[in-house]
């Protein structure tokens, strides 16, 4: 089922989640709906904050990102009570938009690296490090699990002001994106 994404300017988004344990209640159904959501969206990735739920559970699909010759690449794959280990490497800017924050892209500095440590759907424990365009979108998702949004680290400290007024639009829910929503604020 599509769930409607939660918008910037919504309490869920800036909480903290909680992690969760195998008893959370009808875990399968709410990952297949967060993948139903996401590629409704066209996103590549859902942080379950997006959804309204603040838990420690994001999904990645960088693999629709790459040309069919590149099948190899990317990954598919959903993260539970993630720890960030470690990130390294020289940091490089690229251009991020969030699907609570439709419209808005900026560039935002991060290592090119990350090291972490999960469980899967089947509470299965892995570690691992990625880089790249993988790195890029966990290390984004990972923000949504700490509360913090992409626009809270653009590099261009002016593109930050200019896009108050855009923020202030989504929050109050004026905009019409693609997709259902759920927005702090509707006047």
């Amino acid at each position: 089922m599509i769930l409607p994404v939660y918008g910037y300017g919504h309490p869920v988004l800036k909480k903290v989640a909680k992690p969760i344990d195998p008893d959370y209640p009808e875990l399968d159904k709410l990952i297949a709906d967060m993948w139903d959501t996401m590629y409704n969206a066209s996103g590549v990735g859902l942080a379950a904050p997006q959804i309204g739920k603040s838990i420690r559970l994001f999904i990645v699909d960088t693999k629709q990102s790459y040309e069919e010759e590149e099948s190899d690449r990317g990954i598919r794959q959903v993260f539970i009570n993630p720890e960030r280990l470690d990130e390294t490497g020289e940091p490089w800017l690229y251009e991020e938009g969030c699907l609570s924050i439709p419209d808005i892209r900026g560039d935002v500095e991060r290592p090119e690296r990350i090291r972490l440590r999960w469980v899967d759907e089947q509470f299965q424990p892995h570690e691992a490090e990625f880089d790249g365009l993988e790195a890029r979108v966990i290390q984004h998702e990972y923000d949504h699990l700490e509360g913090v949004l992409f626009v809270e680290k653009l590099a261009n400290p002016l593109k930050r002001k200019l896009i108050k007024r855009k923020l202030d639009q989504i929050r109050r829910g004026r905009i019409q994106p693609p997709y259902r929503m759920v927005f702090a604020e509707r006047r």
